[in-house]
Protein backbone atom coordinates (compact mmCIF):
# COMPACT_ATOMS: atom_id res chain seq x y z
CA UNK A 1 0.00 0.00 0.00
CA UNK A 2 1.10 3.30 -0.68
CA UNK A 3 2.06 6.26 1.93
CA UNK A 4 -0.46 8.46 1.86
CA UNK A 5 -0.57 12.25 1.32
CA UNK A 6 -2.84 13.69 4.15
CA UNK A 7 -4.31 17.42 4.42
CA UNK A 8 -4.90 17.94 8.18
CA UNK A 9 -6.03 20.44 10.86
CA UNK A 10 -3.71 21.16 14.13
CA UNK A 11 -5.01 22.24 17.57
CA UNK A 12 -3.09 25.13 19.15
CA UNK A 13 -0.61 24.48 22.20
CA UNK A 14 -3.08 23.58 24.59
CA UNK A 15 -5.05 21.16 22.02
CA UNK A 16 -1.87 19.22 21.19
CA UNK A 17 -1.07 19.42 24.95
CA UNK A 18 -4.63 17.83 26.06
CA UNK A 19 -4.54 15.00 23.54
CA UNK A 20 -0.70 14.33 24.32
CA UNK A 21 -1.53 13.56 27.96
CA UNK A 22 -3.89 10.95 26.82
CA UNK A 23 -0.95 9.57 24.67
CA UNK A 24 0.91 9.60 27.80
CA UNK A 25 -1.92 8.26 29.75
CA UNK A 26 -1.62 4.79 27.91
CA UNK A 27 2.40 4.55 27.53
CA UNK A 28 2.45 4.85 31.22
CA UNK A 29 0.29 1.89 31.51
CA UNK A 30 1.86 -0.22 28.91
CA UNK A 31 -0.53 0.27 26.21
CA UNK A 32 0.04 1.30 22.79
CA UNK A 33 0.27 5.07 22.55
CA UNK A 34 0.59 6.96 19.05
CA UNK A 35 4.29 8.40 20.95
CA UNK A 36 5.08 5.43 20.07
CA UNK A 37 5.07 6.68 16.43
CA UNK A 38 8.49 8.46 17.05
CA UNK A 39 8.50 10.32 12.96
CA UNK A 40 9.30 13.78 13.27
CA UNK A 41 5.70 14.96 11.92
CA UNK A 42 4.02 12.95 14.74
CA UNK A 43 1.45 15.38 16.44
CA UNK A 44 -2.09 15.49 16.74
CA UNK A 45 -4.28 15.77 14.43
CA UNK A 46 -7.20 16.01 12.64
CA UNK A 47 -7.51 14.13 8.83
CA UNK A 48 -9.60 16.38 6.29
CA UNK A 49 -8.44 13.70 3.33
CA UNK A 50 -5.72 11.78 3.03
CA UNK A 51 -5.31 9.89 -0.43
CA UNK A 52 -2.18 8.35 -2.67
CA UNK A 53 -2.11 11.68 -4.57
CA UNK A 54 -3.48 15.23 -3.50
CA UNK A 55 -4.21 17.15 -6.55
CA UNK A 56 -2.75 20.54 -6.11
CA UNK A 57 -6.90 21.89 -6.81
CA UNK A 58 -7.64 20.09 -3.66
CA UNK A 59 -5.04 22.48 -1.65
CA UNK A 60 -6.10 25.45 -3.20
CA UNK A 61 -9.87 24.66 -2.28
CA UNK A 62 -8.37 24.08 1.04
CA UNK A 63 -6.95 26.67 1.65
CA UNK A 64 -9.69 28.87 0.63
CA UNK A 65 -12.76 26.66 2.11
CA UNK A 66 -10.87 25.94 5.29
CA UNK A 67 -7.69 28.38 5.82
CA UNK A 68 -10.23 31.25 5.91
CA UNK A 69 -12.50 29.97 8.96
CA UNK A 70 -9.58 29.32 11.15
CA UNK A 71 -9.25 28.99 14.23
CA UNK A 72 -11.68 26.75 14.36
CA UNK A 73 -13.96 25.29 17.92
CA UNK A 74 -14.03 21.76 17.77
CA UNK A 75 -14.77 19.22 21.20
CA UNK A 76 -12.76 15.80 21.38
CA UNK A 77 -15.66 13.99 22.79
CA UNK A 78 -16.23 10.03 23.67
CA UNK A 79 -13.77 7.48 22.72
CA UNK A 80 -14.20 5.57 19.18
CA UNK A 81 -13.07 2.14 19.14
CA UNK A 82 -12.04 0.70 15.42
CA UNK A 83 -10.85 -2.54 14.08
CA UNK A 84 -10.39 -5.88 14.58
CA UNK A 85 -8.69 -8.14 16.58
CA UNK A 86 -6.43 -4.87 17.05
CA UNK A 87 -7.94 -1.79 17.68
CA UNK A 88 -7.09 2.19 16.64
CA UNK A 89 -8.45 4.11 19.77
CA UNK A 90 -9.65 7.87 18.55
CA UNK A 91 -11.76 10.59 19.98
CA UNK A 92 -14.76 11.43 18.12
CA UNK A 93 -14.33 15.76 17.14
CA UNK A 94 -17.98 17.17 17.12
CA UNK A 95 -17.12 20.33 15.44
CA UNK A 96 -19.60 23.03 13.50
CA UNK A 97 -21.56 21.67 10.19
CA UNK A 98 -19.92 24.58 8.48
CA UNK A 99 -16.99 23.13 8.95
CA UNK A 100 -17.87 20.01 7.68
CA UNK A 101 -19.60 21.08 4.45
CA UNK A 102 -16.01 22.96 4.00
CA UNK A 103 -14.07 19.52 4.81
CA UNK A 104 -16.55 17.78 2.03
CA UNK A 105 -16.11 20.65 -0.50
CA UNK A 106 -12.32 19.52 -0.27
CA UNK A 107 -12.78 15.41 -0.02
CA UNK A 108 -14.71 15.70 -3.33
CA UNK A 109 -11.63 17.16 -5.43
CA UNK A 110 -9.75 14.41 -4.14
CA UNK A 111 -10.35 10.83 -6.30
CA UNK A 112 -9.24 7.55 -4.29
CA UNK A 113 -9.48 9.23 -1.46
CA UNK A 114 -9.14 7.10 1.76
CA UNK A 115 -12.61 5.93 3.63
CA UNK A 116 -16.18 7.26 2.26
CA UNK A 117 -17.69 10.20 4.38
CA UNK A 118 -15.35 11.99 6.95
CA UNK A 119 -15.38 10.91 10.54
CA UNK A 120 -13.85 13.76 12.58
CA UNK A 121 -11.10 12.23 15.12
CA UNK A 122 -8.05 12.44 17.00
CA UNK A 123 -6.02 9.67 16.97
CA UNK A 124 -4.80 7.82 20.54
CA UNK A 125 -3.54 4.91 19.92
CA UNK A 126 -3.47 2.31 16.94
CA UNK A 127 -2.80 -1.58 17.01
CA UNK A 128 -4.53 -2.09 20.72
CA UNK A 129 -5.07 -5.50 21.22
CA UNK A 130 -9.00 -5.56 21.50
CA UNK A 131 -8.76 -7.57 25.14
CA UNK A 132 -7.22 -4.31 26.51
CA UNK A 133 -10.44 -1.95 25.37
CA UNK A 134 -11.77 -1.61 28.51
CA UNK A 135 -8.80 -0.70 30.42
CA UNK A 136 -8.38 2.23 28.10
CA UNK A 137 -11.84 3.51 28.52
CA UNK A 138 -11.71 2.81 31.65
CA UNK A 139 -8.25 4.85 31.67
CA UNK A 140 -9.10 7.55 29.65
CA UNK A 141 -12.92 8.14 30.71
CA UNK A 142 -15.54 10.02 28.96
CA UNK A 143 -13.97 13.69 29.71
CA UNK A 144 -14.07 16.26 26.79
CA UNK A 145 -11.57 18.30 25.80
CA UNK A 146 -11.73 21.43 23.89
CA UNK A 147 -10.07 21.87 21.00
CA UNK A 148 -9.18 25.36 19.04
CA UNK A 149 -8.02 24.33 15.66
CA UNK A 150 -5.43 26.95 13.95
CA UNK A 151 -3.27 25.50 11.38
CA UNK A 152 -4.13 23.53 7.78
CA UNK A 153 -1.17 21.48 6.83
CA UNK A 154 -0.18 18.95 4.57
CA UNK A 155 1.73 16.13 4.70
CA UNK A 156 3.76 14.53 1.92
CA UNK A 157 5.43 11.09 2.81
CA UNK A 158 7.50 11.16 -0.46
CA UNK A 159 9.66 14.42 0.54
CA UNK A 160 9.02 13.20 4.38
CA UNK A 161 7.79 16.97 4.48
CA UNK A 162 4.85 19.06 6.40
CA UNK A 163 3.64 22.34 4.44
CA UNK A 164 1.66 24.72 6.68
CA UNK A 165 -1.22 25.29 3.95
CA UNK A 166 -2.83 28.43 6.49
CA UNK A 167 -2.46 29.32 9.77
CA UNK A 168 -4.73 31.30 12.11
CA UNK A 169 -4.15 34.91 12.51
CA UNK A 170 -2.60 35.54 16.25
CA UNK A 171 -5.44 36.97 18.37
CA UNK A 172 -7.99 35.35 16.06
CA UNK A 173 -10.53 34.52 18.63
CA UNK A 174 -12.39 31.40 17.77
CA UNK A 175 -16.37 31.54 16.87
CA UNK A 176 -18.25 29.71 19.80
CA UNK A 177 -18.47 26.02 19.55
CA UNK A 178 -21.55 24.70 17.80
Amino acid sequence: MPRLHALELVPDDEGRDAVLRDWQALRDAGLPSMLDHTGPTNTPHVTVVSAAELPEDAVDVARARLGAMLPVRARAAGLLLLGGERLTVARAVDIADDVVRRVLAVRVQVPDHQHEGWLPHVTIARRLPRSEAQRVVDLLGHADVELRLTELRRWDPERGRVTTIAQARAGTASPPPA
